[in-house]
């Protein structure tokens, strides 16, 4: 046994904790994998926390500070990836539903309602400001906002919060369901919406302008996404650029999904992974989520009291940021108690308008804490 390790000196350095999150790694693996639960950022993440608890050479924190991920994860640190991941969702998303019908804009404007009172329950169990917020952002269901704030007001939490954050994204068909059903009636949910009126080009060119010059205003501290997010969607829809357009929705945004994946993950050692306020962390997470989405389908009941043309509560849920897993969901769910009634369109309204305010709200808070 001493012969083969003065022969193989490296097995010297595995730790119990390197061990269980092998396990953790198995685990990530086997939801992206055999689940297909976010398999295009789980993979990478779980990958790069495989990395992190192995005892590597020349990979991350060497000496010279020129290691592989020592180079790739100044990604991160200085705030690259998350933003050009934003220009590849607003090169993919279709704003026309929330032009369409602005008073969707309330729904997932509720949604961040649901990260708020989750940055209050964060404190108020020992989180300090900054940590709360992150944990927050959760709630959101937007990955690349959640890596952005949290390596802004806490690093040390970056690797827990990603992963809670694309875990229950990869959750949503599952934990939303229970929450509409319960918050809604059977009337409620067979509620027809007004088809959506056709929205123009100016209007669809306009838009990103226009948000873009409101939101910096407001809160200059979001400038880095949602300006990649408006240069992305004007992209796609000022119809003269296909090549930039193709190269956003493909190419840009998978090769930075992979460095941003794997960089995250390289942060997941098991010293820092295996500590209470990882738990904490993942049961915030849930709850934030599960908060975000009770708001946006109780705004659309509140809405109803006022408003004489209908909003299907269902469609509430959709104000979290995951696009369109969210607003597929919301089409889902009708369909079982009216499989005549078309949600997905109306859906994309608030899921538009969510990722939108959570990255106003990830704006705010760095304004405010750091």
């Amino acid at each position: 046994m001493n012969f083969l390790l003065e022969l193989f000196p490296a097995f010297t350095l595995v730790t119990w904790q390197m061990i269980v999150m092998w396990g953790v790694v198995g685990v990530m693996l086997y939801l992206a994998i055999v689940k297909e639960f976010e398999p295009m950022l789980l993979l990478p993440i779980a990958f790069g926390a495989l990395l992190a608890n192995l005892p590597t050479i020349g990979v991350f924190n060497t000496p010279d500070g020129k290691g592989l991920y020592d180079i790739i994860y100044l990604g991160i640190k200085h705030e690259l990836f998350p933003p050009i991941i934003f220009l590849g969702v607003g090169a993919l998303t279709d704003f026309g539903p929330l032009i369409a019908n602005p008073r969707t804009l309330l729904l997932g404007g509720a949604a961040q309602a649901g990260v708020l009172l989750t940055f209050l329950a964060a404190y108020l169990i020992g989180f300090n400001p900054g940590e709360a917020a992150s944990i927050s952002i959760i709630g959101g269901a937007d990955g690349p906002t959640s890596i952005f704030l949290s390596n802004k007001l806490a690093p040390h939490l970056m690797g827990a919060i990603a992963v809670a954050a694309y875990s229950y994204m990869a959750l949503v068909p599952m934990i939303q369901p229970p929450i509409m059903k319960l918050l809604t009636t059977d009337k409620e949910r067979k509620i027809r919406m007004k088809s959506l009126r056709q929205v123009s080009k100016l209007e669809r060119v306009m838009f990103p302008v226009v948000v873009l010059i409101v939101c910096v205003l407001l809160v200059p501290d979001a400038s880095a996404l949602i300006a990649m997010l408006m240069l992305g969607n004007l992209i796609r829809e000022s119809g003269v650029t296909e090549r930039l357009l193709k190269a956003s929705q493909n190419e840009i945004i998978d090769v930075v999904t992979i460095f941003l994946g794997t960089s995250v993950g390289i942060t997941m050692t098991g010293e820092n992974f295996l500590a209470p306020q990882t738990l904490k962390i993942i049961l915030m997470g849930v709850v934030a989520f599960g908060v975000s989405t009770a708001t946006g389908v109780l705004m659309a009941k509140l809405m109803n009291i006022f408003s004489k043309d209908k909003i299907n509560p269902l469609i509430g849920s959709a104000g979290v940021s995951a696009v369109p897993m969210a607003a597929r969901v919301s089409q889902v769910v009708g369909q079982k108690y009216d499989p005549s009634n078309f949600l997905l369109m109306h859906a994309m309204g608030p899921n538009v308008a969510g990722v939108i305010g959570t990255a106003v709200l990830a704006g705010f808070y760095i304004m405010q804490l750091s």
